[in-house]
């Protein structure tokens, strides 16, 4: 057997962080991407560039690739540029867990293909376990059945219904369209019409409902809740625990809906921790941060920088694209060896920490003019700002006036991007859905007051979440809806004041 070019990965049931290690190191790497609709959505932006993707979803009722298109393609795929493709085949779920993988498996095997299988987390367990269902446990099971919920319209189901009915805990996968019918066919084989039930749609996702009833009972309370696929259907007395040991659902924020407006580079610590508090994350950057190389002012910085005593930063990106730049003209953080380093910020702070500089100040107050204090009784010094290409003036100015000389060295740009809000973040704020909008800086403002243009939104219906004073009077001007703002003017503050208002 040769070394296998195509990889059978189970993505998991939707949650990005429950794909495998290997199963994410292969997706990173793939060629070419033969992608389902349920579970993988989380997993599009981390292919490499001129990775070729195939969308080959197919959902109740809409098959618009065939399974018989698909081992094709996958066997095509793999024959391509000489067999050195690697080709990766992402499946929602586990693929031999009623993900048809085992028909594409034996497929590329009669075409003498080798492929390696990555196991997945089936939806069959995780969605249960973010349900706070236990679907085995001492005392109240001792056997565990899944059974795909699509045979059950079948005149020649495989289901064995009898042998069904003396199992502990069954779980069905896709069964919503048949769930009468299930329900059913379980109390005709025996099953009391009485034993607990729990659907789980859109298992270990943020917008995750549970609901819970009977047999006899279920029917009528999925079509009450409006439950829709995917989903899937607990029966057995372990059900009984979920009052007891649900867990996903008692998250701060969960079911929230948060846009995130910072830059992609930026985004990645707000949007991991509102999401691990629950939260429905949009990211939808407005801004995108764009660093200065070698530019002639930073060259003309660096070789004079022994004149100045004070060296302040004003953000992390400027701490980020100031060592960048020094470590390509050949210096490192010896440069600041008798200088005072100040910070605004202790995200700042910590990111000149992380490059071994302790700040010899950080204001308490984390916006420029707080700096200013420090510099009033001080002897008149040569000081340099190491910051965005636009940004206020009122640091240098007060500086200048109280007799130190000012050297601003840009470092950066932020610039505008206008992305067309989607279809459904466009009706979510039209109809007063999203619970929150974040604003880091003025610049993610103004970056979102012109993606919504001509979009018929309401500026007043834009709930603002705001970092700080100056972002705040920004949104003030725009006229949205300022719903909180952060004590402290960090990110952590940020999230303490959303988490606050729920």
């Amino acid at each position: 057997m040769h070394k296998p070019n195509v990889f059978l990965v189970g993505a998991g049931p939707g949650d990005t962080g429950l794909i495998t290690v290997r199963g994410l190191e292969l997706v990173k790497s793939a060629d070419v991407l033969v992608y389902d609709q349920l579970g993988v959505k989380g997993f599009l932006g981390q292919v490499k560039p001129g990775c070729e993707m195939y969308d080959v979803g197919k959902f109740a009722g809409n098959h618009k690739v065939t399974q018989d298109d698909i081992n094709k393609l996958l066997v095509t795929k793999a024959c391509e540029n000489e067999g050195k493709n690697l080709v990766v085949r992402l499946k929602g779920g586990d693929p031999f867990v009623f993900g048809r993988g085992g028909e594409e498996a034996l497929f590329m095997r009669e075409n003498g293909i080798d492929f390696e299988i990555v196991p997945g987390v089936t939806s069959a367990i995780s969605a249960a376990a973010y349900a706070g269902i236990p679907i085995t446990q001492r005392g109240y099971t001792a056997s565990l059945a899944i059974v795909t919920g699509h045979e059950a319209a079948k005149d020649s189901s495989d289901i064995d219904w009898a042998s069904l009915s003396g199992i502990g805990t069954i779980v069905f996968l896709m069964g919503v369209k048949n769930l009468s019918l299930i329900c059913e066919n379980l109390i005709k084989a025996g099953k009391s019409a009485d034993t607990p039930m729990a659907l789980v749609q859109s298992g270990t996702m943020p917008n995750q409902r549970t609901v819970t009833g009977t047999l006899a009972t279920m029917p009528e309370i999925a079509l009450k809740h409006d439950i829709q696929p995917p989903a899937i259907s607990i029966v057995g007395d372990v059900v009984r625990l979920r009052d007891k040991l649900k867990w996903f659902e008692n998250r701060p924020l969960f079911g929230k809906k948060i846009v995130v407006t910072r830059s992609r580079t930026q985004a990645s610590s707000l949007v991991k921790e509102l999401s691990e508090l629950g939260a429905e994350v949009i990211e939808c950057p407005t801004i995108s941060i764009v660093q200065h190389e070698d530019s002639q002012e930073f060259l003309s910085f660096i070789s004079e920088h022994k004149k100045y005593g004070y060296i302040i930063f004003t953000s992390v990106n400027g701490v980020t694209g100031f060592f960048e730049q020094a470590t390509r003209c050949g210096f490192d953080s010896r440069i600041f060896a008798d200088k005072k380093v100040i910070c605004i910020g202790p995200a700042t702070a910590e990111a000149l920490r992380n490059i071994g500089i302790i700040a010899d100040f950080v204001p308490e107050s984390y916006v420029a003019e707080s700096i200013i204090p420090y510099f009033e009784n001080s002897l008149k010094a040569d000081i340099a700002i190491l910051r965005a290409e636009k940004a206020r003036e009122i640091l240098p100015e007060s500086l200048r006036k109280l007799g130190h000389n000012v050297k601003i060295v840009s470092i950066y740009r932020t610039e505008l991007i206008r992305p067309e809000p989607t279809e459904d973040m466009s009706d979510l704020l039209r109809n007063g859905q999203i619970d929150f909008v974040t604003f880091t800086s003025s610049s993610t403002v103004e970056g979102f007051s012109e993606m919504i243009k001509g979009h018929n939104i309401e500026n007043d219906k834009v709930p603002a979440a705001v970092i700080g004073p100056i972002t705040e009077a920004t949104c003030n001007k725009y006229g949205y809806n300022i719903k909180c703002r952060a004590a402290e003017y960090t990110i952590k503050g940020l999230i303490d004041a959303i988490t606050k208002e729920f």
